[in-house]
């Protein structure tokens, strides 16, 4: 793996895809990008991401591989599946999930991974979604071995604002799913919240000039409940995702037989906003389960 200034092969080329790729771009890399989605192929070549027919093709070809895809199952297709970046692997590469994946099949692919081709891995799930993403100011939590972290730092360092080496492969994953137990609990929150300003005949859209520096004050307050009040719910993440997170915060969550009250409720109000066909909205649009005016 050249460390000085590796090539990177990028695989998932979504909504965070993009905004990983031209962030990377932009900041000198070379990369080499891959989706199951033509198109998407097309939009990243348009801020220079050269075009992989394969994972394999793109492992081949880069010293790094990136991916972030939507489930546990897009992560193994990608790596095991026909065509998959194993079929180019070795141990002078080096994989970096940055998908949200189900926390023991990570240490299973990791440990497969390792055992046939000697090539490491490291479990990067982030936070910020795609504007902090394209601004290289991500919340990364790692999951790796010393040596790993080690190699991915460089890269690490141009997309986020953080990055927290938070223990072995898994360690990752585990505290993602923390992490959606407290923002996905708080899209309910906020939306709670706005239901009850609007009703009560206040300016709803000054709640977080008024709260703002109190208690109540968040970075959640300040850029998500605006976009609330607009209703803008145009994606930056999906409310398909979110169940989906809040899926896998059950399942970890009774595996380790920890109660978590709220996130089930929270899913709750998400299988509801997905079976009226909203799965595609962001997930802020939990809001129209609150809002008098809307027929969801």
């Amino acid at each position: 793996m050249n460390q000085d200034n590796p090539t990177i092969g990028f695989i998932g080329l979504g909504l965070m895809g993009q905004a990983f790729t031209k962030r990377l771009c932009g900041v000198g890399y070379s990369v080499i990008g891959y989706d199951l989605a033509a198109e998407k192929i097309e939009q990243a070549a348009e801020h220079g991401v050269a075009p992989a027919t394969s994972p394999a093709d793109l492992a081949a070809r880069a010293d790094l591989i990136q991916l972030c895809v939507t489930s546990t199952d897009g992560v193994r297709a990608a790596v095991f599946g026909p065509g998959g970046v194993v079929e180019a692997a070795s141990g002078d590469k080096l994989l970096v999930d940055h998908s949200t994946s189900i926390v023991q099949a990570t240490k299973d692919m990791a440990a497969e991974l390792r055992e046939r081709t000697a090539m490491g891995w490291v479990d990067a799930p982030v936070s910020g979604g795609p504007p902090a993403a394209a601004t290289g100011s991500l919340a990364i939590m790692a999951g790796g071995g010393d040596d790993d972290i080690a190699r991915a730092m460089p890269v690490m360092d141009n997309l986020a604002a953080q990055f927290t080496h938070m223990g072995p492969v898994g360690a990752g994953q585990v505290t993602k799913m923390i992490n959606q137990v407290l923002v996905l609990n708080n899209y309910a929150v906020l939306a709670e919240a706005l239901a009850l300003a609007e009703a009560g005949g206040i300016d709803a859209a000054k709640i977080p000039e008024a709260l703002g520096a109190g208690h109540a004050g968040s970075n959640m307050l300040a850029s998500m409940y605006p976009r609330m009040v607009a209703r803008d719910f145009v994606p930056a993440g999906f409310a398909r995702q979110v169940l989906k997170d809040l899926d896998m915060v059950h399942d970890l969550a009774k595996e380790l037989a920890v109660p978590t009250p709220m996130s089930s409720q929270t899913a709750n109000l998400y299988r509801i906003l997905n079976s009226k066909g909203h799965g595609e909205l962001d997930g802020i649009a939990v809001l129209k389960l609150f809002d008098p005016k809307d027929g969801i």
